[in-house]
């Protein structure tokens, strides 16, 4: 491709971390409500945090692998004719989405890190994972633990939706509009070549 050219798709590492990064959250979001709501024995639950912990962190390291890639390579330009608002609605969702796949990960992490119990958080029962050195530096780690909380599950149900809205906003794309906004984040796939998109600036 020529060079000052915008690409017509995401990278082959772009892609590959979306996607992950999109399993990984089902995934998350499938552990979270099993493991506090459905009736398990204490040893099944037990595993189920460890897991949810272990595919949090994930998410974290692939957020964090995700926007410095972004940084150093421009993404795929808008459709031509997609109007400011719509566009200004996608920057604000991904911004969005790029706090909380930040956020979510942080503020379980912060508290398991001032959690009383003090239980050990072991990645996938391989790798031990470090506390937030969070207790002594809050005078009520307990209230600290417990808003953590709240704002942990509110963000994850903020999350869901945020996410069933951006895929229905790509499936508008594809089947109503017919335009590339999904295909060029599907591997394998090349955009259309009858589809014109705005120019470089």
């Amino acid at each position: 491709m020529a060079r000052g050219v915008p690409a017509r798709r995401y990278s082959a590492v772009a892609i590959l971390v979306h996607w992950a990064s999109a399993l990984a959250v089902l995934v998350l979001i499938g552990l979270g409500l099993t493991m506090t709501h459905a009736e398990l024995a204490p040893l099944r639950q037990f595993q189920l945090y460890q897991w949810h912990k272990s595919v949090g962190i994930t998410v974290l390291a692939l957020t964090a692998l995700r926007v410095l890639w972004r940084l150093t390579h421009r993404p795929p330009p808008h459709p031509a004719g997609m109007p400011a608002p719509e566009r200004r609605a996608a920057a604000a969702a991904h911004a969005l989405l790029y706090l909380l796949l930040v956020g979510l990960p942080l503020t379980g992490w912060a508290v398991v890190s001032l959690s009383p119990f003090n239980i050990p958080t072991v990645l996938y029962g391989l790798v031990p994972w470090p506390h937030l050195p969070l207790a002594d530096l809050v005078p009520d780690p307990g209230a600290a633990e417990g808003l953590l909380k709240r704002v942990h599950a509110l963000g994850a149900w903020f999350l869901a939706a945020l996410l069933a809205v951006h895929v229905a906003a790509a499936l508008r794309h594809h089947l109503l509009l017919r335009d590339d906004v999904l295909r060029r984040m599907l591997p394998g796939r090349r955009p259309s070549p009858t589809l014109t998109v705005e120019p470089s600036r």
